[in-house]
């Protein structure tokens, strides 16, 4: 069922989510209506999606009712099946499968960095607690804005547990944001994107989770500049990339991204991997928490259920694959760790 443009989404600045689709729709060229707001808050006439997640789409097609649809992921490929210029899925689909392992990776690991760094040091809480109390109105009343900034703040500092972030886990998040950096910035010294000339959907995934974290946060931001200035200035480059026209041979080669994302997919490994198989593993036991190690460092967390649910999703989207494919597949990402995330 085609999707019709322009494209209406609800959502906010402070939202990686929303960020992500924004700037994907721009390099798509995909008209676009935006209605800025807070989470909850969307016109009374729209429906309601299933789960008040930020941004949510409006979609409309030629021979069905109004959807509201929120899981950024899908909706890509969604938008792929409507708009057949300038894709963001590769061409082969070996890696297009390791595209889709970075998308999930920075949605869903790079966010406990977000979080983590921006309800857990003060300076971090005092911007979000006002700039995102304001952002949705900046001429809200003073002592609304007093009342918004302690009610946001405290409601988003008792999520922590949801994703992951607290004493136990704060060592291996920190650590782990500072080595993605690292091996992102290399990857920067060599092409723009992650896999070739143009941006993939794990680009855009990236993009959502920097803008907070070398755009806005202040401690990861000076973070972000001391270790890795490239990625802050690639995170302001993807903002609005519809003037960037897509040049020859778009995509690299197999060999290519087998020699530049190693470093990448071993911090993937490392971190990621473990952590989505164990918040699967406590769900598939009933478990109250889950508790691992990563790279020798205790983590314990609530049981995610959505998580599990990529970590099936991941494995499908494999199991699509040819032979041949998997082959190439399992030889990038052995001794990665990533391969592990695979094994049923």
């Amino acid at each position: 069922m085609a999707i019709t443009a322009p494209i209406r989404l609800y959502g906010t600045y402070g939202s990686p989510y929303t960020r992500k689709m924004l700037s994907l729709l721009r390099y798509r060229r995909i008209p676009y209506q935006f209605m800025q707001g807070s989470q909850g808050g969307a016109p009374e006439e729209l429906p309601k999606p299933k789960v008040g997640l930020l941004p949510t789409f409006y979609l409309e097609s030629t021979d069905g009712p109004l959807e509201a649809a929120v899981d950024s992921t899908p909706l890509i490929r969604r938008f792929e099946e409507s708009f057949s210029s300038r894709s963001v899925i590769p061409h082969d689909p070996a890696i297009a499968f390791i595209d889709y392992l970075l998308e999930d990776y920075g949605d869903e690991w790079l966010t406990k960095a977000m979080f983590h760094y921006r309800w857990s040091f003060q300076a971090d809480i005092e911007k979000a607690g006002i700039i995102l109390s304001l952002e949705h109105n900046p001429s809200l009343p003073e002592e609304d804005c007093v009342f918004f900034q302690s009610h946001f703040a405290t409601r988003q500092i008792s999520r922590l547990g949801v994703v992951g972030s607290n004493k136990i886990t704060a060592r291996v998040i920190e650590s782990s944001y500072k080595l993605f950096l690292q091996a992102f910035n290399q990857i920067l010294t060599q092409r723009t994107f992650i896999c070739g000339d143009c941006p993939g959907s794990a680009d855009f995934a990236f993009y959502g989770q920097l803008t907070q974290l070398a755009g806005f946060d202040p401690t990861p931001m000076a973070l972000t500049l001391e270790l890795a200035p490239r990625v802050l200035a690639w995170m302001n480059f993807m903002e609005d990339l519809s003037g960037h026209e897509i040049p020859a041979d778009t995509w690299a080669s197999r060999d290519d991204i087998q020699n530049t994302l190693q470093p990448l997919l071993a911090e993937v490994g490392r971190t990621y991997v473990p952590v989505m198989l164990a918040n699967a593993k406590a769900l598939d036991q009933g478990l109250a928490q889950v508790e691992t190690q990563v790279d020798g460092k205790p983590w314990q967390q609530n049981p995610f259920p959505y998580q599990k649910r990529c970590v099936e999703w991941i494995r499908g989207e494999y199991l699509a694959l040819s032979e041949l494919d998997r082959e190439w597949v399992d030889g990038v990402l052995a001794g990665t760790g990533c391969e592990k995330l695979l094994q049923d």
